[in-house]
């Protein structure tokens, strides 16, 4: 069993350097000892930092409104229907909107298959525990595995139409970091190296100015936004301005565009539009660890220990989606999108009113001061 830090060091001794996408990966990634493998118990009070699930069941109410409304618009006939959900962590988000729907929608509950995207078979048994009252719960690996399903008695696959969601999973993905050198007017890649027993940063080599145009890019992975930025902005860009980048994000959404013939797509996580890329609150970019619910710009320390994520490029992933063949129906802030839920659910009567804790939880998932400052939703459609 390899440790991360073993990992990347030896990667690092073989190749010199590493992006810090790689990085990333392993520290989050790597089988049985990365981040997200080794502990179940990183999410909320006793954990790293706390997330809209971990506020209480409201959330995954909520959402499960929402889905039964969506689904009911989809449903037609001899076709199937299933709700997708991507980084389930230990499960309790699928259980609060799987239980919402039994309880409140229950023909539908008993029409849908709940399915999970789960690589990690460690992930996939945290889950399975959590769900183990759910009889229509079903994981995959990934979306081929999805795509390529056909139940063994039919002679035709039915045709499958649903939600694919996610919460909290695009920031996690890798991300490669891009420097802009001001003296010689080009972006650089940031790379890891090794500096005796730690970890450093270091230029990778390559660089990309904005006269090249998108011939190359940085290792190939320069977003197409920093190729076409407006000479008064760079003029003024100081020195080391970091962005990041999640190709590997992009490509996901790609595929996810392509499971449904009918369906949605639905994001959620913090981040913002190309246009607020460029601030001067953001010199460093938006990479950030969390440990014990502390905030680290020490990115590089303790690779395993400590949760890594970056603001998610919204912008790309519409733009990744609508050239997939999406319509784009809503982008907003949580806070936005919560409220107008609630307001439906509330004028349905599927939602009596809130109780005193559901207020506190409903408070916290769309204040600015708590989960409503940064998360945006993302609904795309075909």
């Amino acid at each position: 069993m390899k440790m991360p830090t073993t990992a990347i060091r030896e990667e690092i001794q073989k190749c010199g350097a590493i992006s810090f996408a790689r990085f990333m990966e392993l520290a989050l990634y790597c089988p049985e000892t990365g981040y997200y493998e080794r502990n179940q118990d990183n999410v909320g009070r006793r954990g790293d930092f706390i997330t809209s699930v971990s506020t209480g069941s409201l959330f995954g109410e909520l959402l499960a409104f929402q889905f039964a409304e969506w689904l009911g618009e989809l449903r037609i006939a001899d076709c199937g229907l299933r709700i997708v959900e991507a980084g389930a962590h230990d499960g309790k988000l699928a259980a609060d909107i799987l239980s919402w729907l039994q309880t409140h929608r229950p023909r539908l509950f008993s029409e849908i298959e709940y399915v999970i995207i789960e690589p990690s078979e460690r992930r996939q048994a945290w889950q399975r525990e959590t769900l183990k009252q759910f009889s229509n719960v079903r994981w995959f690996a990934g979306f081929p595995s999805i795509a390529a399903d056909t139940p063994p008695s039919a002679l035709r696959p039915p045709q499958l139409n649903g939600i694919i969601f996610s919460n909290e999973l695009l920031d996690a993905f890798p991300v490669h970091r891009f420097g802009w050198d001001a003296a010689g007017k080009k972006w650089f890649e940031w790379g890891v190296t090794l500096a005796g027993e730690k970890f450093a940063w270091t230029r990778m080599a390559g660089s990309l100015a904005p006269s090249d145009g998108e011939r190359a890019g940085v290792r190939g992975c320069a977003p197409s936004s920093i190729l076409h930025l407006p000479p008064s902005l760079l003029a003024v860009l100081p020195d080391g301005y970091t962005i990041e980048t999640s190709p590997s994000a992009e490509t996901w959404w790609r595929a996810a565009a392509g499971i449904f013939p009918r369906g949605k797509l639905l994001a959620i996580d913090y981040g913002f539009t190309a246009a607020e890329q460029f601030s001067p609150a953001r010199v460093s970019g938006t990479l950030r660890a969390y440990y014990r619910h502390q905030v680290s710009d020490d990115l590089l320390a303790q690779p395993g220990e400590q949760d890594l994520t970056a603001h998610v490029n919204f912008s790309a992933i519409q733009k990744a989606g609508e050239e997939a063949g999406l319509r784009t129906e809503t982008f907003c802030t949580q806070p936005q999108f919560l409220t107008r839920i609630l307001q439906k659910a509330v004028a349905e009567k599927s939602f009596a009113g809130l109780d005193a804790k559901q207020v506190r939880q409903f408070q916290t998932l769309t204040h600015p001061e708590h989960l409503g400052r940064a998360f945006r939703v993302l609904v795309q459609s075909k």
